[in-house]
């Protein structure tokens, strides 16, 4: 079992490494990969896949910044924040900004496994020790 659990990991990262192109991950690769691995079935192809996703999934966050917000919040500042997470982290981010009344006031910035809060919510909470 344990060498199929790591054939399993080998081919996912292997398929992984051929969904990108020049460092990034590319959607037409990735449905190559896909459309190859429903063409071939390779052995435990579910575990297959299910790593393959993980993988992908972990490098689409890498590349997006979940922007939580109380209230309305400007494109223009959506823009500055993406653009400075690109800085920090030398790589394209993209913006997803998202509403979330709970923060009561503030932002909470999530960029992969990173998060970065500078909220109200937050703030009590700190207060409270409940953090």
């Amino acid at each position: 079992m344990a060498s199929g659990k790591k054939q399993v990991q080998q081919l996912s990262r292997q398929l992984f490494r051929l969904s990108l192109v020049d460092g990034v991950l590319s959607p037409e690769r990735v449905a190559g990969v896909l459309q190859y691995v429903e063409k071939h079935r390779p052995p435990h192809t579910i575990a297959v896949l299910k790593a393959y996703q993980r993988l992908v999934a972990t490098e689409v966050a890498r590349g997006r910044a979940d922007i939580e917000h109380a209230g309305e919040i400007q494109p223009a500042l959506v823009e500055q924040i993406a653009a400075a997470m690109a800085r920090k982290y030398g790589r394209r981010i993209t913006a997803a900004p998202r509403r979330n009344d709970a923060l009561l006031a503030g932002l909470r910035i999530r960029v992969g496994d990173d998060v970065y809060e500078a909220s109200v919510a937050h703030q009590l909470a700190t207060l409270a020790g409940t953090l």
